[in-house]
């Protein structure tokens, strides 16, 4: 169990503090779905559009970088 959640609604990382998902998080993320990238896609997309539910202030094209620009 990890201690890089997300902090709601302000999107946080509840382990470190910096923005979520945090480099420790994408790390552990990126362990978990190895054999099934396009999971690991279909969960930070839904964390996308949760997070941009919560952060209207935030521009989109900052959120899916955060969100999904990593998971490539």
């Amino acid at each position: 169990m990890t201690t890089h959640g997300p902090v709601l609604p302000i999107w946080s990382c509840g382990g470190c503090g910096a923005p979520w998902p945090c480099r420790t998080r994408r790390q552990e993320l990126r362990a978990e779905f190895a054999d099934v990238p396009m999971s690991l896609a279909l969960y930070m997309g839904a964390q996308f559009v949760r997070a941009a539910e919560d952060l209207t202030w935030a521009p989109a094209g900052t959120l899916h970088r955060r969100f999904l620009g990593w998971t490539r």
